[in-house]
């Protein structure tokens, strides 16, 4: 099946930011901008700390009727209200996520550039897989998950496909026919204003 004709956005949080400017600025984003998920991906392994982010990203995310999930902390889904977890250890752990969150949660998984673990993750349970980075970048192994894995998985494969990692207008534009979501993170986010950033990204999809 191929992916659609313009793919969705899907956002990814600064690994570390501030409570008390963040959510205005994340706001913003989804006030300019239709986005179909947004994903808490802090480096801290603070529980605390991770508690109150997701406090007040899911308060926006909600407002705005946008899913939210976190990355590999599967324990804290349920207790934090959150919609479900984005895991990043390929399909090891997405059949046992899946039986333990349920369902109606959503679990997706990273997969680097590797086909046959977004397979593997695929008949697992998940509800989607991420590739990348889809150029130079630290995401993962930094392997580089080049374009014909997601013209052959567009081809081949219905479940939906996440490009992540190391896009640029020029990625973006090539990618944009094969797959259906662009996970955007430190693209937009080091940018004054974000929103204009996403912006001049989302031009190139089209």
């Amino acid at each position: 099946m191929a992916a659609q004709e313009t793919p969705q956005i899907y956002l990814v949080t600064p690994p570390e930011f501030e409570l008390s400017s963040f959510p205005a600025r994340l706001d913003d984003v989804l006030d300019a901008h239709d986005v179909a998920c947004v994903r808490l991906a802090l480096a801290s392994r603070d529980e605390d700390r991770i508690a109150r982010a997701s406090d007040a990203v899911r308060e926006v995310c909600h407002a705005a009727d946008v899913a939210l999930v976190i990355e590999a902390h599967v324990g804290l889904v349920e207790r934090l209200g959150l919609d479900g977890v984005h895991l990043t250890d390929g399909a090891r752990s997405v059949r046992k996520t899946r039986s333990a969150l349920g369902g109606d949660a959503i679990v997706g998984a990273y997969c680097g550039a590797s086909r046959h673990d977004g397979m593997t993750a695929g008949e697992s349970g998940a509800d989607y897989v991420s590739f990348g980075p889809v150029t130079a970048s630290g995401l993962g192994d930094g392997t580089v998950a080049e374009d014909d894995l997601f013209a052959w998985w567009s081809e081949m494969i219905e479940l939906p496909v996440v490009a992540e990692g190391g896009l640029d207008a020029d990625s973006i534009r090539r990618l944009a026919p094969v797959t259906d979501f662009f996970a955007i993170g430190d693209e937009i986010w080091g940018h004054d204003d974000a929103a204009a950033a996403l912006t001049t990204l989302k031009a190139a999809m089209t």
